[in-house]
């Protein structure tokens, strides 16, 4: 199993701070905290053996608790690690103009000799796509929205096509529903330069007109044909089963064992119907978070100031809670969301989502996740920003030092 920490990552500051200093995302002190908190952590999770650590990307939050990331954060944390690969899970494709993201990733992974990671997501959160992704009239979506569902995988999916078009060693053609190249498609696009471009560019980008009718997209990634791929945070088989064929790896938010299982099984298969064939788990990931203490009572002490708050204060609005539903629920509360009453520190130990208590504890759930789908990755969601500097640090030697070695 490899492990990753999963940055929010969070301005530090208390709830009493956050309401006091409202908006807080304007106090430039805490941006350089966080900065600093998030490269300490960064140089600990390398000591420790971790493969890596990813960052969200969302924007424009004010309050504080999800800054997301850009590739200059990315990249700060390379250029103060020497062996962390590092990277976003993941790019909200839709709110990217490809050719962008494609320079962007593979100037990234150039300059940083490889150690660079990509993930990608659809988009769930309106404040900021809507945003950035007016031009092609998409619009933020969870799953099963009807049209604007539609909408948004499709765009999706059409920004990953042209990304993979992008990254190989040679020019292409692609004339899709939202984007062109080259463009306009039909005649190509007009070049003053035509000439030195015959002599010393890509064969293939001219006609004998001088016109550019292939796109060659330049840096190439560092790491061939691309950097590994991640896909953010499923929980619909229908993702699982895409990512399976497009060689990303998919990391399940669902914390059912029995859900677990279904999907790790149905990403196998799927992988067989285009020649891979892997071993149940593999090229498959979770997101879960720890909390190592004496008890469980001690860890759920830590998780109520912890995860739970960007949970109970944020993340149920957009039906994360879901992903902890059981069979009761399902009596309960029918097709209706989980109220926010039903986001606790128990509810997310039952589920299998957090790992918490005494080392034995904590074993023997991860135990109960590989045999339910024996993950390649591990993908641990923490509490930068959260909690205290040095009771994050605390948690993370503990869990790095006397538990993960077990499942490396």
């Amino acid at each position: 199993m490899k492990f990753m920490y999963f940055f929010l990552p969070a301005l530090p500051a208390t709830h009493e701070e956050r309401i006091a200093l409202r908006p807080i995302a304007y106090q430039t002190d805490r941006w350089q905290k966080m900065i600093a908190e998030v490269t300490e952590i960064s140089r600990m999770l390398e000591d420790l053996g971790f493969t890596g650590v990813a960052f969200p990307e969302h924007h424009l939050h004010s309050e504080g608790l999800e800054m997301g990331s850009l590739p200059v954060l990315t990249q700060h944390v390379i250029h103060n690690t020497s062996t962390l690969k590092v990277g976003p899970i993941g790019y909200v494709l839709p709110g990217w103009n490809p050719l962008r993201l494609a320079l962007e990733i593979a100037w990234l992974d150039q300059l940083t000799k490889g150690r660079t990671h990509v993930g990608f997501a659809r988009g769930y959160q309106s404040r900021w796509l809507n945003q950035m992704a007016q031009k092609v009239h998409v619009s933020a979506t969870v799953t099963n929205q009807g049209e604007l569902d539609a909408l948004n995988r499709e765009v999706f999916e059409e920004v990953f096509q042209i990304l993979k078009l992008a990254w190989k060693d040679e020019p292409f053609r692609f004339n899709g529903k939202h984007y062109q190249y080259p463009f306009p498609y039909e005649t190509g696009t007009p070049w003053a330069a035509n000439e030195w471009t015959r002599l010393a560019g890509s064969p293939g980008e001219l006609d004998d007109q001088g016109m550019i009718q292939a796109i060659d997209v330049v840096p190439k990634p560092f790491q061939k044909p691309h950097p590994t791929l991640f896909q953010a945070f499923s929980m619909s088989e229908e993702t699982v089963r895409w990512c399976a064929r497009e060689t990303i790896i998919p990391t399940l938010f669902t914390a059912d064992p029995v859900q677990v299982r279904h999907f790790a099984e149905a990403h196998k298969a799927e992988a067989a119907t285009v020649g891979r064939e892997l071993e149940l788990g593999e090229s498959m990931g979770v997101l879960r978070t720890i909390y190592g203490a004496n008890d469980k009572q001690q860890a759920k002490k830590a998780m109520e100031n912890g995860i739970l708050y960007p949970f109970k204060n944020f993340f149920h609005h957009f039906g994360f809670t879901e992903g902890f539903r059981n069979e009761k629920d399902n009596e309960k509360y029918g097709d209706k969301p989980l109220p926010v009453s039903e986001c606790t520190t128990d509810r997310m130990i039952d589920a299998g989502w957090a790992l918490a208590g005494s080392n034995y504890d904590i074993r023997k759930q991860m135990d109960a996740l590989v045999e339910a789908g024996n993950p390649e990755w591990f993908v641990w969601q923490g509490d930068q920003g959260l909690l205290p500097l040095e009771e994050v640090k605390r948690n993370i030697r503990k869990i790095g030092e006397e538990i993960l070695p077990h499942y490396t």
